[in-house]
């Protein structure tokens, strides 16, 4: 399918605004929030490690996320044409073949960074970069099903930058509940990743992309949605429990909770919905988060550093 500029003409070059809209800044949030947990929740004094530390947020959200972005506009540049024309690369703002050359130029600069945060953050995101190309790119092309796709972003945006944040912070790998947990919040984004995917179900129906509510239906995925999400931050709760983290337990019980009431009127109306119960529920999701690595960090010292 031929992509045409919806209005204006056809430029050589990017503008900055182009590039910027590319990377979709809204987006780098949850792996730079997972990363500032993970360091957090390792218990090393950040203090002597500010930069560093600073610089593996900045590799989290603009250069890793920023990558998995343009990636994904350019190989989905035929859908967003029918689904969201207005996009950059179908509107014809990123001209040509810019998408794919943004693309490979972050890739390029996030080795880089990752190169001189060191070897365990350099192996990361190596690996980010893969799962990255990977989800978007034929032939694997991850996002193609909606439970392989969405759990491969889960774990990107939320589990491994927790566990790298973790190890670079303690120089040594993380305790197993340390990264346990991260593997629960990863596990659990699946569900939030569900919430983005009822806005384009007719262009995902055409383009052969199947996704959760293409699969099961709107409203059966609205149910998968809060079940992952509801199980996820469960087991949070009972390994906060083991780890005799009672206040961060309670804490994030109660956050669950206010995310449970919230999700009958998500499955209700799952495409009118879906934004309200991301804004609601994904923020009371990420608040536990930071809840759970704040009760990890007062008990690091009574935790084994090694797993």
């Amino acid at each position: 399918m031929a992509i045409t500029p919806t209005h204006g003409p056809v430029a050589t070059y990017p503008s900055a605004g182009a590039v910027l809209a590319l990377l979709k800044p809204i987006t780098w949030f949850p792996p730079m929030w997972a990363y500032t947990c993970g360091a957090i929740a390792s218990g090393a004094p950040l203090s002597s490690r500010l930069v560093p530390l600073l610089l593996g947020i900045v590799l989290a959200g603009p250069l890793l996320c920023g990558t998995s972005q343009a990636v994904n506009d350019w190989f989905d540049r035929h859908v967003d044409a029918i689904n969201e024309p207005h996009r950059v690369i179908p509107s014809g703002r990123m001209p040509g073949r810019w998408g794919l050359y943004v693309a490979l130029i972050m890739s390029v600069l996030s080795l880089c960074v990752a190169a001189i945060l060191g070897p365990l953050v350099f192996a990361a995101g190596t690996l980010g970069l893969v799962l990255a190309w990977g989800y978007s790119m034929p032939p694997l092309r991850f996002k193609q099903n909606g439970w392989i796709g969405n759990g491969v972003v889960g774990l990107s945006y939320e589990t491994l930058p927790w566990i790298t944040a973790a190890a670079a912070a303690l120089g040594a790998t993380p305790s197993m509940p340390l990264v346990l947990v991260a593997l629960l919040y990863g596990i659990g984004a699946h569900g939030i990743l569900t919430l983005n995917d009822f806005k384009a179900i007719k262009g995902d129906i055409e383009m052969g992309i199947n996704t959760l509510p293409v699969l099961h239906g709107p409203r059966n995925s609205a149910v998968i949605a809060c079940l992952i999400m509801g199980s996820a931050q469960a087991g949070v709760i009972l390994l906060l429990l083991y780890l005799q983290l009672s206040m961060g337990a309670l804490l994030v019980g109660a956050l669950l909770l206010a995310q449970v009431l919230c999700m009958p009127r998500f499955v209700r109306d799952p495409e009118g919905k879906a934004v309200w119960y991301s804004a609601a529920g994904v923020g009371l999701y990420v608040t536990g988060m930071m809840v759970t690595a704040v009760a990890f960090a007062s008990a690091m010292s009574a935790l084994p550093i090694t797993g």
